[in-house]
């Protein structure tokens, strides 16, 4: 059960550096609630065990290719500038405790996060080099259905951490001014077209300096 824990530690720890999920998260919690921020949590998470299936079959390694890397680059580049321009359009129509948004809303919330998890090559150096290597070891101590339960473990610890950060996002609305709600949005929409830029760049250093 210890070990369990430990894996479940290391999927909370995983998840915990400020990326482009969790800026989205922020985001979507500070101007939707809780429900959406979370939706992009389960998004990412839903990538997140796809690409946890294809390390353990070993299909990853098809997406080495330099010419597949700048492809994911250059989508995540895409999907990110369009998601931080739409951040800071849509910063002063925050929606406040006791409204909702239709679910149209909250399916985009859910597809968002899914693109943004699926077409960031992190996420790909993160299963093919972190979990990849941990795969590697757990294989050679455990069985295949212990091997399973510590996955999940660590995918576990990946949903607490969603669940908690957009519980934060939508809690600490309740007390902020709409000029701060307005401007915190902006800050999430311009950290979010910051990492699409850096994507952007990684694609073109991928097409013409590889």
């Amino acid at each position: 059960m210890d070990i369990f824990i430990g894996y479940i530690f290391l999927g909370i720890s995983l998840s915990a550096p400020i990326g482009p999920i969790n800026a989205a998260q922020l985001d979507k919690g500070i101007r939707s609630g809780f429900w959406h921020a979370w939706l992009v949590g389960l998004g990412a998470i839903c990538a997140d065990i796809l690409y946890m299936l294809l390390v353990y079959f070993g299909v990853i390694q098809l997406l080495d290719s330099p010419y597949v890397k700048a492809f994911l680059w250059l989508f995540g580049f895409l999907v990110l500038v369009y998601t931080g321009i739409e951040s800071i359009k849509d910063a002063g129509r925050n929606t406040f405790a006791g409204q909702t948004r239709n679910d149209a809303s909250l399916s985009k919330s859910l597809l968002s996060g899914f693109l943004m998890s699926l077409f960031n090559p992190l996420s790909i150096l993160f299963w093919l080099g972190i979990y990849g290597s941990v795969l590697a070891k757990a294989a050679a101590e455990y069985p295949m259905r212990q091997l399973l339960f510590y996955s999940g473990g660590i995918v576990l610890g990946i949903l607490l951490w969603d669940i908690s950060m957009a519980g934060a996002a939508s809690f600490f609305r309740r007390f902020l001014t709409v000029r701060v709600l307005k401007g915190l949005s902006i800050l999430s929409g311009l950290a979010l077209i910051g990492f699409g830029l850096y994507f952007g760049k990684e694609a073109v250093r991928i097409i013409f300096f590889h």
